[in-house]
This record gives C-alpha cells, structure tokens and sequence, in this order.
C-alpha cells in the first residue's frame, strides 16, 4: 500500500515551485479541463480569493508529487443563515472541477483523512461539479462517503454536451432532418446577403512555439459582447461585463500559454458578427462565452457558428464539446445528452443550523437516488 506524505498550501505563490508537476499530473487527469490547472487557480484567487481560505493539498510518494486537491473555505448563504463551506476553486466559470492526478479517488480519500485529523474552520462539505465526462464518477463519491463523514450525491446542475462517438456524419445525421433544411436555409439567405467567414484560433501554447493570445480577435469578440442583446446583462455573462473582464483577459493570456484557448468567430462581409469563446484541454472544449451581433440576430448567425465549431471540433478529433448550463432549450438540436453535474455534500455534527441542510440534502438524495446511496 502506497503511503503517502501529504502538504497544505495555504498561500498561492507558494504552490509556483509545484507547476511542473501539477501540468505533467494535469495531462493524465481522467476528465480534465483548463480549470484544473495551476495558472487558473492563480488568476481566480487573485481576482476572487478576497474573503476566502485557501487549502490546497500536495500528495507526495517517495519525494515527488503524486496528486493535488485544490480546495477554499468561502461563506455561502443557505436558509439556515450564513456558513462557512468547503469546495472547490471554480465558482460556476465551468462545468466540471477535481483533484489533479491520475487517481482522483485515492487522492479524495487521502486528503479527506488528512483533513479529518486537523482543526476544523470550515461548517459543511460541499464538492459541486462532479461528473466530468471520462471521470469516475460513482468512485469519486465511494471514496468521499470513506474519508469524509457521511454525505450524499445530489444534482447540482445541467449541461448539455455534444460527444462525437462515431464521427461527425454520424452526429449530423442524428440530427433532426426538419431542423437541419432550417440551418441550410438560413446558411443560404445569408450567403445571399454577403460573405461568410468562419476563423477558429487555437494556439498550441508556449511549448510549442504558439502563445500569441492575438489580442485583435478577443478585441473583437469584447466589442462584439457590447453589441449583443446580453449587452445590458448584469451578472457578468459577458465578456465585455466590467466585474469579470480583467479576470477573463488574465485568464485568456494565461490559457493561450498553455495552449487552451478556442476562439470560434465568424465573419460578415468581413465584419465580426458572432463569437463562441472557451477553452479546451486534452479533447474536452468548454464554450464560455458566446454572444452575436443583435442586428444580424434573427437570421440565425448564432446557430450557423455553433454548428461550424461543432464540425470543426469533430475534424480535429475533439471528444466532447461542453456547451454549458443554462439555457438548455437553445441547445436542445445540437446536444447529444444532457449530463447531471453533480455535488456531494457533508454536514459534521455539532451544528444545528448544519443538520437542517442536511435533513434537506437527505431528502433529495432519497427522491432521486441516482447514484449508491450512501448512508
């Protein structure tokens, strides 16, 4: 039996003497994504850790690392009142977060044991975006119900994912004939109208010679975000938002080093007039961003891309396009399933207002135990 040496980092810059390792382990990460990585982790605590403990967990086994478990304690509002919570670094930017390694489970039942014999700062345990396509899910949450105290799976969200198992003729062909006449009608009118260019940029990162983030693109798709009908939103689903813009132009920089940007434009008459931004990783893309020109709206300029990053992304060999939560009835044509993202949460005695979540969390595990139950 392997035993392991296990270090917590609580301060961020620290972790820098790690991130050869952390990238290496990164790259056989079952389900990984961009949000894994260590230059994620840095941008989002430097633009969001304010108010927030950070624990990251380094395993080691004969001197080198072997896995790590980020994790931050952040106050979250519940209708018992206001808790300190133990989760994950991700926030809702994407669709799926874990421990980085090749062994997700062993490294979640190490680390929780560990945790269990240190002081506690945090009230409940509560591990969102479980469930990553490739990830062991069901192992994930036997080894948590074995480290931490009991707890239970629920569905946290949706998203809807595109998988490419047989190749792109075979996904287009699955599509429904009514509504594809109704994409190639409107490809049609607006080739009529003008020209139409499709531009995806994908930089193979700094190892590779490729890390120009090429500024003039994501310019574009910032200008283009002002221009769209989500313009006027203000809960930062934009790219142009002001709350979020300087942490996505960080994070844009950092993921075209490593190679993780995909930025699908396309053209009008040589005008942008719709963007999909994201990142991808070993075959997984997360679509982050989208938005189209609000006057072209109505001629199906948003569809028309989608579609063309789909057909692009199955020519390159990607295995799944994540189009993300929330509005799930827009994405109901391109969609290949819906995938529950999924939470497990714990509740330590000794706090009343704790145990009321956990009545409520019992409850929903027990109306759609979807997953072992685990008592």
């Amino acid at each position: 039996m392997t035993r392991y040496r296990i270090v917590e980092f609580q301060n961020v810059d620290q972790l820098a003497v790690h991130r050869t390792a952390w990238n290496k382990l990164l790259h056989v990460t079952p389900g990984a994504s961009f949000f894994q990585s260590l230059e994620w982790l840095e941008i989002y605590w430097r633009h969001f850790g304010s108010g927030k403990a950070l624990r990251v967990l380094v395993l080691e086994a004969g001197g080198q690392p072997t896995g790590f478990l980020p994790l931050i304690v952040r106050n979250e509002k519940t209708r018992a009142g206001t808790l300190r919570m133990l989760t994950y670094p991700l926030d809702d930017w994407g669709s799926f977060y874990g421990p980085v390694g090749p062994e997700p489970d062993s490294i979640l039942r190490e680390g929780f044991r560990h945790l269990g014999n240190r002081p506690r700062d945090w009230d409940f345990l509560e591990l969102r975006w479980i469930g990553a396509p490739d990830a062991r899910t069901e192992s994930v949450c036997s080894a948590l119900a074995e480290a931490a105290s009991p707890g239970y799976a629920t569905v946290w969200r949706q998203t809807a994912l595109v998988e490419f198992l047989h190749g792109w003729k075979d996904y287009a062909q699955s599509r429904k004939g009514l509504w594809r006449r109704r994409l190639r009608q409107a490809e049609e009118k607006l080739r009529q109208r003008g020209t139409i260019e499709y531009l995806r940029y994908r930089p193979a990162g700094a190892d590779r010679g490729e890390d120009d983030p090429r500024w003039d693109l994501y310019d574009q798709c910032e200008a283009l975000a002002r221009r769209s009908w989500q313009a006027e939103a203000t809960d930062g689903t934009t790219l142009s938002h002001a709350d979020v813009q300087p942490f996505l132009r960080d994070v844009h920089a950092a993921a075209a080093a490593a190679g993780a940007v995909d930025l699908n434009l396309l053209l009008f008459d040589g005008r942008p007039a719709a963007f999909i931004y994201g990142y991808c990783w070993n075959g997984y893309v997360f679509g982050l961003r989208r938005a189209f020109d609000a006057d072209l709206s109505r001629q199906g300029l948003g569809n028309l891309l989608l579609w063309e990053t789909l057909h692009d992304s199955a020519r390159r060999g990607d295995r799944c396009y994540d189009m993300g939560p929330g509005s799930l009835e827009s994405k109901r044509h391109f969609l290949t399933r819906l995938s529950p993202i999924w939470r497990w949460s714990s509740y330590p005695p000794g706090n009343w207002r704790t145990q009321v979540l956990r009545l409520r969390r019992w409850w929903e595990s027990r109306r759609k135990p979807l997953l072992p139950a685990h008592p």
